[in-house]
C-alpha cells in the first residue's frame, strides 16, 4: 500500500490519550496528515500532546469531564479545522452516537458505521444476530428483561456455572463467575454497578460458562465496498481480573484448518452487519472437546489494544488501513495474499503490584530497550505522572521473531532490560509468566493466572544476595564509597525490605577505592561499587550501579520516591532479575520502622474513591470479611480483613478520595 494521502483527510483529530494517540499520530504523520491531540487537564504534559501537530485543552481532569464529552470534542475538532476524527479504543471508540455525532458534523469518522456498532457493540445483539448466521453462541439469556428475578428463573434453566457480563464495553469490568446459585444476586449486583459506572449502562447478560477455555480473537478488515478478510488470531488467554495481559499469534492451539474455520465465522457475523473497518471476533475455544468447538464471546467495533501483534505478524499497518477504509479506498489485498510470517508476543506493561492491585505515582525514571527486534508502544517518560483517573496500562511491549521460543525468550529480555522507577509495575511478573513451564508449552488456558499466579509471584522473590545488593544500592546511591580516604569506623545498618521480615542488618566498612566488605552474621562479603555516569546529570533521584558482590556483578538501577523515612525503588539486574522496594532505617529505632503499626491500621494500596464502607467503630470482623471497596482505574477493589478483630476507628466515609498509605481503618484486638 503506498503511502500517499488519502483523499477527504488532511488534519486528523485523536480522540483519545496516552500510547494508542501517540501510535495514531505516528502514522498519520508518516502519511502527511496533520495531526490534533486533544487532552484533559490531568494529561496538559503527555507525550501525545507534545507530539501532535496541534493540542487542544479538552478541560477537567475525570474522563466523564474531558475523553467522554462529545460535545467538546466536537468543539475540538471545529476549532481546530479537523476533517476526521480517530476514536482509538476506549473511551467513546464504540459509542455509536459518537460516530453518528462526527458524521453529521460533516467530518470522516474512521471506524465503523454507527448502526454496526449498534447491531455489534452491544454483546446482546451481537449474539442475536450471530446465531440468525449460525456462528455458535453459548446457550444464555440475553433479553431486554433485566429484573434479578428473570435472570433467577434463567440461570435455574440454564444450569451452573454461569459468566454474568456486561452487556456494553469491554476490559473485564461488569464479569462476574457463578458457581454457586447464592452468588447469583450478588453477582448481578456488582456486575451492575461496575458496568454503569464504567459504561454508563448497567444493562446485563448471562452464559454458560467454559472454566477452561481459550481466549481466541480473530482480527478483520472490511471496506465499502463489500470485502472483508481476516488476518489471522490472537490468542488472549493470560488474564487477570478478565483483562488480558499478554496476547500472542498464531495460537498454540490453532491450526490451519480451524483458523479457516474461526475467520470465516467472524467475517460472516461482520458482513451480516455492514460492518466496514478494523474489528475484532472473539471466541471462547473448548479444547477440552476433541472437535475443539468455539463460541462467540462479543465483538469489539475498534483497534484492538494487541493490534501490534498483527501488524507485526503481517508487516501490515492497521491504522493505515482504517483511514484509507474511512476515504473509501478498496483493501489492498485479498484472503488469499494475507501471510503470516513468524511469532508475535506483546505484554502489557501496567502500573500495578504482583496481586495486580493498580498503583500510581511518578515515573523516576524510564529507559526502554533498544533491541530492534522489539516493538514498545507506550507514553512513558521521566517525570510522567500516573494517575487513578484512567486504565492502568502503561505501555505494550511487542517482539517478534521466527519462532515462538525466540520471541519468547526476545521478550523475556527486553522485559529485563526496561527501566521504570518510581511506581509498582508488573514488569517483572510479566517476565516470570513468559518463562513458566505451562506458558512455554502454550498451554496456558484461561485459568492460567488463577492457577498459577503464586508460583509465578514465587519466581519474583529476591535471593538474599539480591537484597544484598539492593541496599547496597541504596546506601551509596547519594555517596560512592571513597576512594582514597575511606572512613576506618564500621558503619552499622539496617533497610526494610517491603514484604520482607525482619529488617536486613549488616556491618559496613569501607575499605577505599570502591572497596567494601559487608558483615552479616557469621558471612563476610567482598563488594565492589561503581558508579555508571549519569544518563541525564540533572536528574538527581536516579542512580545507575555496578556492583560486584564476591566477585559476581550486578547492575542495579535506584531512585528514591521521598517519604520519611526514605523510601526506594531498586531494579536489579543479575545472576536473576529482581524488583525491590525498601527504606533506611539505620536511623531509626526498630519499633517505629513503618510496619510498626502494621497490624493494627489498614491503610489504602492505592488512589482511588471509596465508593462503600461495610464496617464502623465497634464492630467486630472477621478474617476475609469485606470491609471496603474503593474505585480506581475504572475497575472496584474490595479490601477484606487479614484477621479477625475488632474496629476501633474508621477515619474515612464513603465518597472520599483516599491515596495510598491513607489509614481507612484503626484496629484493635478482638477480646
Amino acid at each position: 500500500m503506498t503511502s500517499t494521502l488519502p483523499a477527504q483527510v488532511s488534519r486528523l483529530l485523536i480522540a483519545n490519550r496516552g500510547e494508542i494517540a501517540r501510535r495514531v499520530i505516528r502514522t498519520a504523520q508518516r502519511m502527511g496528515i496533520q495531526t490534533v491531540a486533544v487532552f484533559s487537564d490531568a494529561d496538559r504534559n503527555a507525550l501525545h500532546v507534545q507530539e501532535a501537530d496541534t493540542a487542544v485543552a479538552l478541560g477537567g481532569t475525570l474522563s466523564a469531564d474531558s475523553y467522554l464529552r462529545i460535545d467538546k470534542l466536537l468543539q475540538a475538532a471545529r476549532d481546530s479545522g479537523t476533517d476526521a476524527v480517530h476514536p482509538g479504543y476506549g473511551f467513546l471508540s464504540e459509542n455509536a452516537e459518537f460516530a453518528q455525532a462526527v458524521i453529521d458534523a460533516g467530518l470522516t469518522w474512521v471506524g465503523p458505521p454507527p448502526e454496526a456498532i449498534r447491531a455489534l457493540g452491544s454483546k446482546s445483539a451481537a449474539k442475536a444476530l450471530a446465531l440468525t448466521q449460525g456462528v455458535p453462541c453459548l446457550p444464555g439469556y440475553f433479553g431486554a428483561d433485566q429484573s434479578d428475578a428473570t435472570f433467577a428463573a434463567q440461570a435455574e434453566q440454564l444450569g451452573l456455572p454461569l459468566m454474568v457480563k456486561a452487556v456494553a464495553g469491554g476490559g473485564g469490568r461488569g464479569m462476574r463467575l457463578v458457581t454457586d446459585m447464592a452468588q447469583l444476586l450478588p453477582a448481578l449486583h456488582s456486575a451492575r454497578s461496575e458496568a454503569l459506572a464504567g459504561f454508563g449502562n448497567g444493562d446485563l447478560l448471562m452464559e454458560r460458562a467454559l472454566l477452561r477455555p481459550r481466549h481466541i480473537e480473530v482480527q478483520i478488515m472490511a471496506d465499502t465496498h463489500g470485502h472483508c478478510i481476516h488476518l489471522g488470531e490472537r490468542d488472549c488467554s493470560v488474564q487477570r481480573r478478565h483483562q488480558k495481559i499478554i496476547e500472542e499469534s498464531p495460537s498454540p492451539a490453532v491450526s490451519a484448518a480451524l483458523r479457516e474455520q474461526l475467520g470465516q465465522a467472524a467475517i460472516t457475523l461482520a458482513q451480516s452487519a455492514g460492518y466496514v473497518g478494523a474489528g475484532t471476533v472473539e471466541f471462547l475455544l473448548d479444547e477440552a472437546q476433541d472437535n475443539k468447538p468455539f463460541y462467540l464471546m462479543e465483538m469489539n467495533t475498534r483497534l484492538q489494544v494487541e493490534h501490534p501483534v498483527t501488524e507485526m505478524l503481517t508487516g501490515l499497518d492497521l491504522v493505515e488501513w482504517q483511514l484509507r477504509i474511512a476515504c473509501g479506498e478498496p483493501l489492498p489485498l485479498a484472503q488469499a495474499d494475507v501471510r503470516l510470517k513468524g511469532h508475535a508476543i506483546e505484554v502489557r506493561l501496567c502500573a500495578e503490584d504482583e496481586h495486580f492491585t493498580p498503583q500510581t505515582g511518578t515515573v523516576q525514571h524510564f529507559l526502554p530497550p533498544t533491541d530492534a527486534g522489539l516493538r514498545f508502544d507506550h507514553a512513558l517518560h521521566t517525570g510522567a505522572e500516573v494517575t487513578p483517573h484512567y486504565d492502568a496500562m502503561l505501555g505494550k511491549l511487542i517482539a517478534h521473531a521466527p519462532t515462538r521460543r525466540e520471541a519468547i525468550e526476545r521478550l523475556c529480555t527486553g522485559l529485563q532490560h526496561t527501566t521504570v522507577l518510581g511506581l509498582p509495575s508488573n514488569r517483572a511478573f510479566l517476565a516470570a509468566c513468559l518463562q513458566h513451564p505451562v506458558f512455554a508449552a502454550g498451554d496456558a488456558l484461561i485459568p492460567f493466572l488463577a492457577e498459577q499466579a503464586d508460583a509465578v509471584r514465587e519466581r519474583l522473590q529476591a535471593s538474599a544476595d539480591a537484597q544484598t545488593v539492593a541496599a547496597l544500592a541504596v546506601l551509596f546511591a547519594q555517596n560512592p564509597p571513597a576512594q582514597h580516604m575511606a572512613s576506618p569506623f564500621a558503619r552499622p545498618v539496617r533497610m526494610g525490605f517491603e514484604g520482607l521480615a525482619p529488617a536486613w542488618q549488616a556491618v559496613v566498612h569501607e575499605m577505599g577505592q570502591g572497596q567494601v566488605l559487608v558483615h552479616q552474621g557469621d558471612a563476610t562479603h567482598q563488594v565492589r561499587l561503581e558508579h555508571a555516569p549519569p544518563a541525564h546529570p540533572t536528574r538527581a533521584n536516579h542512580r545507575e550501579l555496578h556492583i560486584a558482590l564476591n566477585g559476581v556483578r550486578w547492575q542495579a538501577h535506584a531512585a528514591c520516591t521521598g517519604g520519611t523515612p526514605e523510601r526506594w525503588h531498586v531494579q536489579l539486574q543479575g545472576p536473576h532479575n529482581a524488583e525491590l522496594w525498601l527504606t533506611e532505617q539505620s536511623h531509626s529505632a526498630p519499633a517505629h520502622g513503618p510496619n510498626a503499626q502494621a497490624a493494627t491500621l489498614l491503610r489504602a494500596p492505592f488512589n482511588g474513591k471509596l465508593i462503600a464502607l461495610h464496617v464502623r467503630e465497634g464492630d467486630s470482623v472477621k478474617q476475609g470479611d469485606a470491609l471496603l471497596v474503593i474505585e480506581s482505574m475504572k475497575l472496584e477493589h474490595t479490601l477484606t480483613a487479614a484477621r479477625d478483630a475488632v474496629v476501633h476507628s474508621v477515619p474515612v466515609s464513603a465518597g472520599q478520595q483516599v491515596g495510598p498509605g491513607q489509614v481507612l481503618v484503626q484496629w484493635k484486638d478482638a477480646a
